[in-house]
């Protein structure tokens, strides 16, 4: 549900004369973790800041269309991977730079000293999450990193609690199998 501060948020954006203050204040607000939330899933700085302000347009665009039935962070969220796995998507399809491609820009970003915080462990983790298909990639972080329940989860990406279910212990397998074989 709603807390204060999105209510607040959405009143000043339903309301023509504070309408840009408030989506001001959604930007404020949520940009820091919507940044978060790509850069875990695209790695690379430049393109998850692209991806940031992309959800942003889309949220200021389709803001009538918010019900109120989550917070406006799940429904960002929602935007944010949507559009990035989008992005994933268009990268896989565009004949003059594959998907492999990409995987190694990533796995070369996350090679060079101060591009992550923490240890090695975590840049291990890093790379074996590279190397699970999107939506499971998605599906773990949204759990293991983001520490969601599996009904939020199914309220961002649209999928069954079942399938999603399924699809981190697959990932946890993979990223397991992933680990031990360094």
């Amino acid at each position: 549900m709603m807390n204060p501060r999105d209510q607040e948020i959405l009143h000043l954006i339903q309301n023509p004369n504070s309408r840009e203050m408030g989506y001001r204040q959604l930007i404020i607000t949520y940009q820091k973790k919507v940044y978060h939330v790509i850069r875990r899933m695209v790695i690379i700085h430049e393109d998850a800041d692209d991806l940031t302000q992309n959800t942003f347009i889309k949220a200021y665009h389709h803001i009538e269309k918010f019900q109120g039935h989550s917070s406006l962070f799940t429904w960002l969220y929602r935007i944010a991977t949507n559009e990035t796995l989008t992005f994933l998507e268009k990268k896989k399809k565009r004949h003059f730079f594959s998907i492999d491609d990409y995987q190694e820009k990533i796995e070369s970003y996350l090679s060079q000293p101060g591009q992550l915080d923490g240890d090695q462990i975590q840049v291990k983790l890093q790379k074996a999450m590279l190397e699970l298909p999107e939506k499971q990639r998605l599906v773990f972080q949204l759990k293991n990193q983001d520490d969601l329940t599996y009904d939020q989860i199914s309220e961002i990406t649209g999928t069954s609690i079942g399938a999603l279910k399924a699809s981190f212990h697959h990932a946890v397998k993979k990223i397991e199998h992933s680990l031990l074989e360094e």
